[in-house]
């Protein structure tokens, strides 16, 4: 098989992308940008040349003909663009085509040694499959069928592996510096809660106190119960809080809460990553019931370890809906690594290479992406508007078409997009629209289907790549509306 570098994208492939376009598409190219749309990006201080749009009919069955239809508007399509999270959908429909929607991970339990009433006299292992979604609800479930199951006591150690992944070692901090922010969570073979804590403040005003509901369990991990409740408006008021989350075994809000802030969640990522599973699944174990003589550490299944249980993920579809909607980096990044690891111990160059290979078989006439980890978290990760939009009409006639088309947000309804509704609440766009966004420093987009007062249904591609991009919002609303609105004169 041939090898494409994540670090390239073809000039020969662009090339062979316009090519295999029908004249009309650079016929097209001189369509105007509806001029409201225009006065938005101008008002965001964005050039014209920093913006790439593509607005292409889909054939009613879902399939276009061979000669593409006419595109109703395009600008600037074949681009090299960071399209952000948006890069979410290479990764998801590819995880969809070549894993199935109904693959599971399976989550398998091993021991060394025989369980005599109840107590097994060894190590107990619990091998990660790289289940992006092994969060508390799941765990719990998990430990209770071990206890149901015969394993009541563990003499020896409880063992955490996650070798199903091969990665180098890596900091939270790397990408821009911000180590609490869960969508800077790494991967891991045993993912466990996405390695995050999540806070919930509830105001007692009668007490002067908002009680503070911390999860999950950790072990030798304290926080404070209450915090002090201060009288001013709610801004801002994780500041206010004044927290310290330096300390691996002690988390701290030194602060106040605003009592007008009503009922708030916070999540965080654990500032210590590699002591997150074995912590958790120690205060859980004994949570449910379970005794260990021993301790939680990481470490690898021996190979005349015993398969004693197993339990299988949520299906594939369950996990993209998540992935598109909420965007979340750490799922994708695992559903990534998952495309390699059926053959070995998975890795981002193994699944970049088996991603590049099935977009030259699917879109054979596309220039190939760049990829880094499959998530948008990355200044590398490069596409253009055109072969994203040709992306989404391939998926549109493929067989997981209603699963990827389910995963995606609607315009001010759900997920990442629903905050339309609050920018522009008599929207015509809200309900219209399923879409996957993308946001980063210097980086906005917005990609997926739009369906027209018509009932003519769209794919719809736009991307930002400059320092104010996350100011044209109101312009990506502008043009979703125009988008719907095709029975009005363009």
């Amino acid at each position: 098989m041939p090898k494409f570098s994540n670090l390239t994208v073809s000039a020969l492939g662009f090339s062979l992308l316009l090519a295999g376009h029908s004249p009309s598409l650079m016929a097209a190219e001189k369509t105007k940008i509806p001029a409201h749309v225009v006065s938005a990006l101008q008002q965001a201080n964005v050039p014209l040349n920093a913006v790439s749009i593509l607005i292409t009919p889909l054939a009613p069955d879902g399939a276009n003909k061979p000669t593409a239809p006419t595109p109703r508007l395009t600008h600037r399509a074949n681009a090299d663009m960071n399209p952000a999270s948006v890069m979410k959908l290479i990764t998801t429909s590819a995880g969809l085509s070549i894993l199935g929607p109904d693959f599971t991970w399976r989550n398998r339990i091993w021991v060394d040694t025989p369980i005599v009433d109840g107590v097994l006299q060894g190590n107990l292992y619990v091998k990660g499959s790289g289940d992006p979604k092994l969060v508390l609800e799941r765990l719990q479930n998990l430990l209770q069928e071990i206890l149901r199951k015969g394993i009541k006591e563990v003499k020896g150690d409880i063992i955490l592996d996650g070798s199903v992944f091969d990665l180098p070692p890596q900091s939270a901090a790397s990408f821009d510096d911000e180590p609490l922010r869960p969508y800077n969570v790494a991967p891991q073979g045993l993912l466990l809660n996405f390695n995050a804590m999540l806070f919930k403040f509830s105001p007692d005003p009668a007490l002067g106190i908002a009680k503070i509901e911390g999860e999950p369990p950790l072990a030798n991990v304290q926080w404070p119960t209450t915090v002090s409740l201060s009288s001013g408006p709610c801004q801002d008021w994780r500041s206010q809080l004044r927290a310290d989350f330096s300390q691996a075994e002690s988390i701290r809000f030194q602060g106040a809460y605003p009592a007008s802030c009503g009922e708030q969640k916070w999540p965080v990522a654990y500032i210590q990553p590699h002591t997150f599973a074995p912590r958790m699944v120690q205060a859980m174990w004994a949570q449910a019931g379970g005794r260990l003589k021993g301790q939680v550490r990481t470490g690898i299944t021996p190979s005349q370890a015993k398969l004693w249980h197993e339990a299988p993920s949520l299906p594939l579809t369950d996990i993209v809906a998540d992935i598109n909607k909420f965007s979340n980096n750490v799922m994708a990044q695992q559903l990534f690594l998952t495309l390699s690891s059926q053959q070995g111990p998975g890795n981002f160059e193994a699944s970049r290479q088996i991603v590049l290979r099935w977009w030259q078989q699917k879109l054979p006439n596309q220039a190939l992406p760049v990829i880094d980890n499959g998530s948008g978290l990355s200044r590398e990760e490069r596409s253009s508007a055109l072969a994203l939009s040709e992306l989404l009409v391939w998926a549109a006639n493929s067989n997981f078409s209603s699963e990827l088309q389910s995963s995606l947000a609607i315009a001010g309804v759900d997920g990442t997009v629903s905050r339309l509704k609050d920018r522009a609440p008599k929207s015509s766009a809200i309900g219209r629209a399923r879409l996957k966004s993308g946001s980063l420093r210097d980086v906005a987009s917005l990609a997926g289907y739009v369906e027209g007062l018509s009932g003519q249904r769209y794919v719809f591609v736009v991307m930002i790549n400059h320092p104010n991009a996350n100011a044209a919002r109101s312009a990506f609303d502008k043009l979703l509306e125009w988008t719907v609105e095709d029975q009005k004169k363009s």
